[in-house]
Formats: C-alpha cells, structure tokens, sequence
C-alpha cells in the first residue's frame, strides 16, 4: 500500500504546539529574506498609505500612494528622510515624539486621531497606526505605521453608520456654539447613542472631535495671521482666551503664545494635507 503524504497534516500538529509554530516562523523567515514584498498589499488598499522609518525616524520604506501623497514619484524621493522635510516643525515634532514613544516602550500606538486643514480650508480627519519593528534578536529597530484619510475610512464606515449628516455638519459649523444634545437632536439619537457611535467609528467621542479640531483650527491661525490670541479664540468657538489656553496646552503641551513664537519662524513654511499634492501639500509661507 503506497503511503499517504503527511506534510499536511505534520505541519497542522506542528503549528498546535508553541515550539512547531516558532520553528515554522523561523523557516518562513529565512525563506523571505529581507524583501519587503507585503508592502505591496498596501497598493490596493484605497486610502491607506503605509510607511516604515528607522531608529532615528528617518523613512526607509513606504508604499507608492504614500510616496506620491508626499509629492514623490519613487521610493528615492522619500528614502533617507523625515517628517520635518515634508511636514511643518510643529506637525513634525509631534509625529517623530509618537515614532520615539512607540520604540522607547515597544508597544502600538492605535487609533491616533489627527486633524488638519485640506486644500479648501476644511479640518480633515486622519486616523494614524503605528507600530514597533524588530530585528532578529528581538530588539527595536523602527517603527511602522498607516495613516487612513477621513474620506477614506468615511467611504469605507460611514455608509454603515447613522452619523454620516452629523459628521459633516459638524466640520462645517466648528466654530459654532455647539452642544451634545442639540447635536444628538438633530441626528435622532440619545446622547449615549451618539457617543457609542462616535466611539465605534472614529474612535473618538463627540467632544473630543470637536475639541481636537477647534484645537488645530486655532493653531493654523497662530502660524499663518496676525489675529491677537484672544481674537482666535473667540473665532474658534472658545468662550475666552482663558480657556482657549487650558485647552490649547493641554492638547499641545504649550501655551499659544508659546506656540507661536517656537513654530511661527518654521522655515519648512505651513502645509495641508490630502490636497492632491501630497499629504504635506504646499508651501504657504
């Protein structure tokens, strides 16, 4: 009786016990080698652009749409550099301090919500995964990371969800007097529902969309107007420059006077994202 291959079924048996699993991620390792050829899922995912830096934030790899959402046209044009060739030293700042916290601790930082101004001047919404890379003695040696775009997780959620019409009034009456419950009024929802359904979605509460946005709003004008801080504030929906300032340094770790004077000199000059032109945008200063 000719014998049955058991390669199937060893592998299966293998894999059940911790050492056959280590074992078979081992070999598969070897196998791979140090091609990066899974970067090229992320070229058929809409709205999706994936990166990966090294220990000192610098980009090492990155998927094409995310190289052209930068302004490039091949990998060369991104390779060896950083968010501060491309991003504002304020926006920089704060993605290479996110980079440097996920490698200093070793664990993910999922679900960061970030907002900034698009080609027609609306706040958009930008959901960021970061993630530690390992070398093969286990050690820390980058980070790598998503970033999905309003527009795109909105064509992707938000047909299932019931606050689509509540999330474009909101970005498009920020700076208005808003509360939680004329807003849950006006979607047909309690309270609570509209939290639940912020929460599953975004990934943030009603408030904090709101804050976060007000927040960046008002941080753009800093950079790019002469207005007094008090004037910002008001413009931007706080009810004085006092509490602009609570809020603005609890989001920031600055005050807005503070702010400006760091940020305002930049020489990189302020950007947009997701304008057609890459996630940085233009030069506007």
């Amino acid at each position: 009786m000719t014998k049955q291959p058991t390669v199937g079924k060893n592998l299966v048996t293998d894999l059940r016990s911790s050492s056959g699993l280590q074992t078979a991620t081992q070999e598969f390792g070897e196998l791979l080698g140090n091609s990066l050829q899974f970067i090229e899922l992320f070229e058929h995912m809409a709205d999706v652009y994936f990166f990966m830096k090294d220990r000192e934030s610098r980009m090492v790899a990155a998927s094409q749409p995310f190289i052209e959402r930068l302004g490039g046209k091949t990998a060369a044009d991104l390779l060896g550099k950083t968010d501060y060739d491309f991003f504002p030293r304020h926006a920089a700042d704060h993605f290479v301090a996110d980079d440097q916290q996920v490698m200093r601790t070793g664990v993910p930082l999922i679900g960061r919500v970030e907002l900034w101004y698009n080609s027609q001047r609306i706040l958009d919404w930008f959901v960021t995964n970061k993630l530690p890379v390992r070398g093969k003695d286990g050690e820390v040696i980058g980070v790598m990371g998503t970033v999905r775009s309003y527009e795109g997780r909105r064509r992707l959620m938000l047909p299932m969800s019931d606050i689509t019409d509540t999330v474009d009034y909101l970005r498009t009456h920020l700076f208005e007097r808003l509360s939680v419950t004329d807003i849950a009024q006006r979607a047909g929802l309690s309270e609570r529902q509209l939290h639940r359904r912020f929460v599953a979605v975004f990934g943030v509460s009603v408030q904090g969309f709101i804050m976060k946005s007000r927040i960046q709003a008002a941080g753009q004008l800093l950079l790019e107007s002469a207005l007094e801080i008090g004037q910002i504030a008001i413009d931007c929906g706080f009810c004085d420059q006092s509490a602009f300032t609570v809020q603005f340094r609890r989001h920031t770790g600055l005050t807005p006077k503070k702010f400006r004077a760091r940020y305002r000199t930049d020489p990189a000059g302020v950007r947009t994202l997701d304008d057609g032109k890459g996630l940085a945008g233009n030069r506007d200063e």
